[in-house]
């Protein structure tokens, strides 16, 4: 049966992630009814849930991806601060070892937020669903599309079960939910593929960059007097000692904890032995630093171990031909390497772009899936360039390895990285880009390319651009 609405003025959003979420905001501005469709029960207020293992893990929204989310739901940085998030400026209250040295704590350029993944979903959901337009249908699982090669019509959808764990009778129940378009937003477990190439349409072009990175994460209660105000410390790999790449984050959340997640690529990954994990930290990286850390600081959670990291991209946007009345976003058409902290910003800008497209083109207009589509690609198409610029020099990465321009490309990235631990000025720029404030031509303008010849301005540092205080706080010597 058909769901009672009016299909011309309903969207139908799969998925209710951030992803899913911020999409349905977007196009609550042109639809009438809009519906999303997940396949889990979603918990009230900053809970796990099944479908969202990656949560396990440190999260960052970098000012990039804040400043979409707060265009779609003003007040919505705020609403995550009161709960406990943090505001961290960048690179001011960054301690980090970059594959050419330490980076020092330059005045603010950018900033990131800072919370656990379940707190920032809650946030973002109960804004999203308190428009009565938005409407929910929790525990409940796409199974296909509706329509043909011209035009998506519609999704099928099956209960899974009541979202409340009471019997449903219905559960097992196909139907349709007819709409004028139907936005995929399901993440990396995608089959947005198979079901168009169902539909008649071609396979799409797809590419994968795997660096075979494995990460671990485990949550920790800071120690009392490092419970607020603590600096973000990442220790990154230097891709030219020929070693695995291994990398840590500690990120101060919510409620006086830090989120640590270490990770390393073939051959030198973490493991999810609880016993193990500072060690790794102190002996593994190329700084001990958060292991010194983590040995003053409780455990309050095991060790959660992901391999789920390659790169992946799907080309929809360049297929000869795109149906109407769909459309792919978040990580089902660009999932990165979780390392680079991208997938929460893409996903919020690619959300605007799509807002944006529709306000431009008009609801229903001929031709505007194909012009989302190609609108959301851009966001998703920069942050590709950036993670796989640095995955595809790892062993294995790629049948083929690195071409002469990844070559060209990563040894100009170096020089600027160099540069940057003693310019503020070239820190601020790469910021601009790590942000995703600004694309990557900021970083070949002639002054930056000047600049990158001269080289570092200042000295290099010789160990972590901690504070006195900061030292005494968490209890280092």
């Amino acid at each position: 049966m058909s769901e009672p609405a009016n299909p011309a003025r309903t969207a139908v959003v799969l998925g209710g992630s951030h992803a899913g979420m911020l999409v349905a905001r977007a196009l609550s501005g042109f639809a009438d009814r809009v519906v999303v469709i997940e396949r889990d029960a979603l918990p009230d207020g900053p809970a796990p849930r099944r479908g969202l293992p990656q949560a396990r893990h440190a999260h960052m929204l970098w000012s990039g991806g804040v400043r979409a989310v707060e265009e779609l739901l003003p007040g919505v940085t705020e609403a995550l601060l009161d709960a406990g998030a943090r505001r961290s400026p960048v690179t001011t209250d960054m301690v980090v070892l970059g594959p050419r040295g330490w980076f020092r704590r330059w005045p603010e350029s950018h900033h990131v937020i800072l919370a656990g993944r379940d707190l920032l979903d809650a946030t973002v959901r109960d804004l999203v669903l308190a428009d009565e337009r938005i409407e929910l249908l929790a525990g409940t699982e796409a199974t296909g599309l509706v329509g043909d090669a011209g035009a998506v019509t519609g999704v099928r959808v099956r209960t899974r079960g009541a979202a409340d764990g009471r019997e449903d009778t219905a559960a097992g129940v196909e139907r349709t939910v007819s709409a004028a378009l139907v936005v995929d937003a399901t993440g990396r477990g995608s089959r947005a593929g198979g079901w168009l190439q169902a539909l008649g349409l071609p396979e799409v072009e797809r590419r994968e960059v795997d660096s075979g990175l494995a990460y671990a994460s485990r949550l920790y209660l800071a120690p009392e007097r490092a419970r607020s105000g603590y600096p973000i410390v990442n220790v990154q790999p230097d891709p030219r000692d020929g070693r695995p790449g291994r990398a840590g984050f500690l990120l101060p959340i919510e409620d006086g904890r830090w989120i640590v997640t270490l990770n390393g690529t073939r051959g030198g990954e973490p493991t999810a032995d609880n016993d193990d994990f500072v060690r790794f930290a102190r002996e593994e990286l190329r700084h001990p630093v958060i292991g010194e850390l983590l040995e003053r600081a409780e455990p309050l959670s095991d060790v959660s171990l992901t391999r789920a990291t390659v790169n992946r991209r799907s080309f929809y946007e360049r297929m000869a031909a795109w149906p109407e009345g769909f459309a792919v976003v978040g990580d089902a058409l660009a999932a990165y390497n979780p390392l680079y902290g991208h997938g929460l910003a893409v996903a919020a800008q690619s959300a605007v772009a799509l807002r944006d497209a529709v306000r431009r083109h008009g609801w229903g207009s001929a031709g505007l899936s194909r012009r989302v589509q190609r609108a959301v690609a851009r966001p998703a198409g920069a942050a590709w360039d950036l993670a796989v610029g640095q995955d595809v020099f790892y062993p294995g990465a790629t049948e083929t390895g690195p071409t002469l321009r990844d070559r060209i490309l990563a040894a100009y990235v170096g020089r600027l990285m160099l540069t940057a631990t003693g310019s503020g000025r070239i820190a601020r720029r790469v910021t601009d880009v790590t942000s995703l404030e600004r694309g990557p031509q900021v970083l070949l303008t002639p002054t930056v390319l000047l600049a990158a010849t001269a080289g570092p301005l200042k000295r290099p540092l010789t160990g972590p651009p901690l504070t006195p205080s900061e030292r005494e706080r968490a209890g280092l010597r």
